[in-house]
């Protein structure tokens, strides 16, 4: 199949396809939510009805429908239409398939959409391989990310797109879909009832996440028996989480499990941490969700007392980016056994925290004239700067200055503990306010 194949983008799915996959809306009018985007006089609907598709990142959760929009897109529009796999595509296959488009459009006026799902796993230098098509207006580019785009996305790229925002659909959304759902002919022919409260409850666990609820309600109707009758809430409840290790990404068992992870590392336990990190992959969990929370952990938890603990975070987080799964379940095993082996200080996390009380609470005083610059004379003839002692000036490599608001004087916001590398700091920090009493 070349670039410009007429073959449709998205034909019918086939009766054995995935109920998420026969049930995708292949119209605007079949789209449940979205209507912000897509009600009447909306700027979507209208760019989409009157063929005048901008280059956009459609930034959302899985399963709230960007895959779709581009799909009705491409049978909406006169545009040629062409995908792009973030994993497989070669930047010499990119550039080849770029400049087919380039000449079509000089030759007979065509214009070309170019779709990337999870734009944010192409590289650098794929995303910069688009860049000059976008704008010479050779091809119209539509990318979809899970991933804020701001971080994800070439600068140069994103300030020639038009990021759209799509929401999660909310619970009675999902409940709609999922209504719709059971009235599907492959689904109807097995004979199962699914009560209303267990259709809710499917909504509730799915976090907005369409597709996920389809799978379970798929899962729900091809395990059960005519002999079960009626599938009920308890039922559904039963048959899911004996598939899913009693572990959904959007219910309470979701929140369970990552305070149990977080709290076995707080408390020096390698075995549990690990344990709970398994259970949480095995159930289905994002690994960029668990690398955010391992690197909130290595900054609250252990802090001071071992910042290596948060270089080697990152250094995971972006392990889990590059390789996915299931490689990056060991480097997220090496992160929580290091993590729970690690010292702990949580000195700069409560630092932090009485700062903030302080900055939303208190009067917020003026910056001392000693320590404010003064890039005028007239700042200069005020007194900003006057009495200001530079530090690299003296032994200590501290001056007897106070550099909070007189209000403040004395107060300690980050008190070290005497525990790892921050028993260093803490002796360090001793010192030198020592040194300044001195030389007050």
């Amino acid at each position: 199949m070349t670039l410009f194949d007429t073959t449709p983008f998205d034909p019918p799915a086939k009766s054995d396809a995935p109920l998420p996959e026969r049930l995708r809306p292949r119209t605007l009018e079949d789209v449940v939510g979205l209507d912000e985007l897509l009600g009447e006089g909306r700027f979507l609907r209208t760019a989409i009805e009157s063929d005048r598709i901008p280059s956009m990142i459609f930034w959302g959760p899985p399963g709230s429908g960007k895959t779709t929009l581009a799909r009705i897109i491409a049978n909406k529009t006169r545009a040629r239409f062409v995908t792009f796999s973030a994993t497989s595509t070669a930047i010499k296959e990119i550039r080849t398939l770029m400049e087919e488009a380039r000449k079509e459009r000089k030759a007979r006026g065509s214009k070309t959409i170019v779709f990337i799902d999870e734009i944010h796993r192409f590289n650098k230098a794929q995303q910069d391989a688009f860049l000059p098509y976008v704008e010479a207006g050779d091809i119209i580019l539509i990318g979809a990310t899970t991933e804020n785009p701001s971080f994800e996305v070439n600068s140069a790229l994103l300030s020639r797109t038009k990021v759209v925002v799509i929401p999660a659909l909310e619970r009675e959304q999902v409940m709609t879909i999922l209504r719709r759902a059971v009235n599907e002919p492959a689904l109807k022919k097995h004979g199962i009832e699914v009560t209303d409260d267990a259709l809710d409850f499917m909504a509730a666990t799915s976090a907005g996440d369409a597709r996920q609820a389809l799978n379970s309600l798929e899962l729900v109707v091809e395990t059960a028996t005519k002999e079960d009758g009626a599938i009920d809430k308890e039922k559904v409840t039963q048959i899911l989480q004996r598939r899913s290790l009693m572990y959904d990404k959007g219910g309470e068992e979701h929140y369970n499990i990552i305070s149990a992870l977080h709290k076995s590392l707080r408390n020096g336990d390698a075995d549990a941490s690990v344990y709970w990190l398994v259970r949480m992959l095995e159930g289905g969990e994002d690994p960029m969700y668990i690398a955010r929370r391992l690197v909130r952990a290595a900054s609250e938890d252990i802090g001071n007392a071992d910042p290596q603990a948060l270089v080697f975070a990152i250094a995971v987080q972006q392990t889990v980016h590059f390789l996915g799964m299931p490689e990056a379940g060991v480097a997220l095993a090496q992160l929580v056994t290091y993590l729970a082996a690690a010292p702990k200080s949580n000195a700069a996390y409560v630092g932090y925290g009485e700062a903030v009380r302080e900055v939303r609470q208190g009067d917020n005083p003026g910056v001392p004239l000693h320590i404010r610059n003064a890039p005028t004379r007239l700042m200069k003839d005020l007194g900003y700067g006057r009495g200001y002692g530079y530090a690299h000036d003296y032994e200590e490599q501290t001056v007897a200055m106070n550099c909070l608001p007189d209000a403040l004087a004395d107060r300690r916001f980050y008190e070290p503990k005497d525990v790892g590398a921050e028993a260093k700091m803490k002796a360090r920090l001793d010192a030198m306010r020592e040194a300044r009493k001195k030389n007050d």
